[in-house]
């Protein structure tokens, strides 16, 4: 097998090809996890679902979900490895209208067998007391949980073949590499992130630039990752720029701060227009930020599918060339299940899940 990318998703299609007893090559062209994978929170979310776009989503990352708890389940060393970390997630609702779609959310997902519970506002000052006054209340949905996606990839990767290089060519029977070298493989997997799009019919993928800041280690830490309720809303908008509270807990006591959007830029030079409007936003949640020195900003790209779901499945003109990439900000939590479906669908197995909806024809005119 050969996989372009040792990102996130490359680096679950390698694991997976890997328990099926099959060989592993992965092409990257540079360090392992550099990519959108080292631009990514490691958020592992729950996501409730409203419509039928979301019913997908929302299996995917479930089943995602369930294959991470079996996999840091295996060892100790799993755990370690990944900076693992069950801090769960408070939505945080900042009026009436946003509290009451918590309250919609958690009837959802209680009705699924999730655990949550609703938090009063006296409740949240008490769980995380760096917020500010005057927050309704919120969402706290207490299994969710945080990874450094740099090191779980290079933990997945370790017993596949690692080989450097820029792919300048892909066809049936394997891969051209821009030295000249050529790689054959059984199939070849594309989970390059948005360097795919060069491999693919002409509008799948769009970038999504993001900009990431984390804070010198706090004697006064936030406990759990918090995140606004209108978090996922702006980060499906199409029609403009947005930035979102999001912040995270590391070890140690740093802060992980984000998020912002900026659409179709795919340069990582750091936007700081945009980041001093995100750190802003965040500050107005957490007024203490404003005292923290930061330690590092930097910024990346998310590979975004042009209708919201990503391409899992058989590329729609290259045959024995397989896809699954443009997960934009659900990349790490959807990574184990679309590594699964991939493999079923590519090696001929039943899958678990529809794969209707991921089917990367869907771009190509009937």
């Amino acid at each position: 097998m050969l996989i372009v990318g040792a990102g996130m998703l490359g680096a679950a299609c390698a694991r997976e090809y890997l328990r099926q007893g099959l060989s592993v090559a992965v092409i990257e062209r540079g360090a392992v996890g550099a990519g959108a994978t080292a631009a990514s929170m490691g958020h592992l979310l729950r996501i409730d679902a409203e419509g039928a776009a979301d019913q997908h989503e929302y299996q995917l990352s479930h089943r995602s979900m369930q294959l991470w708890q079996a996999w840091l389940d295996e060892s100790r060393e799993h755990v370690e490895a990944a900076e693992h970390q069950r801090c769960g997630t408070l939505w945080i609702a900042a009026d009436d209208e946003e509290m009451a779609a918590a309250a919609h959310k958690l009837a959802w997902l209680l009705a699924q067998g999730h655990a949550a519970e609703l938090l009063d506002p006296a409740q949240l000052a008490r769980a995380e007391p760096l917020l500010r006054a005057g927050l309704t209340g919120a969402l706290h949905v207490p299994d969710d949980a945080r990874v450094y996606p740099p090191r779980v990839a290079a933990r997945w990767l370790e017993r596949a073949q690692l080989i450097h290089g820029e792919v300048s060519r892909i066809d049936a029977q394997g891969l051209t590499l821009a030295d000249g070298r050529r790689l054959w493989g059984a199939l070849t997997v594309l989970c390059g992130g948005l360097s795919s799009q060069r491999f693919l019919p002409a509008g799948c993928l769009v970038p999504k630039k993001g900009q990431l800041a984390i804070t010198q280690r706090q004697p006064q830490a936030v406990q759990h990752q918090l995140v606004e309720l209108g978090y996922l809303k702006n980060a499906h908008r199409t029609d403009e720029d947005t930035v979102s509270f999001n912040v995270q807990p590391r070890p140690g006591g740093q802060l992980l701060i984000g998020s912002s959007r900026q659409l179709n830029r795919d340069d990582t030079a750091l936007d700081l227009g945009m980041l001093s409007r995100m750190l802003d936003h965040a500050t107005d949640f957490i007024p203490a930020l404003k005292d923290m020195s930061l330690l590092r900003c930097w910024s990346g790209i998310r590979p975004a599918s042009s209708d919201g779901q990503p391409l899992i499945g058989a590329h729609p003109q290259l045959p024995r060339v397989w896809t699954a990439c443009g997960h934009e900000g659900l990349g790490i939590t959807t990574s184990l299940a679309s590594a699964e479906l991939l493999v079923q669908l590519s090696l001929g197995q039943p899958p678990l899940l529809d794969p209707a909806p991921y089917s990367p024809r869907r771009f190509v005119a009937p």
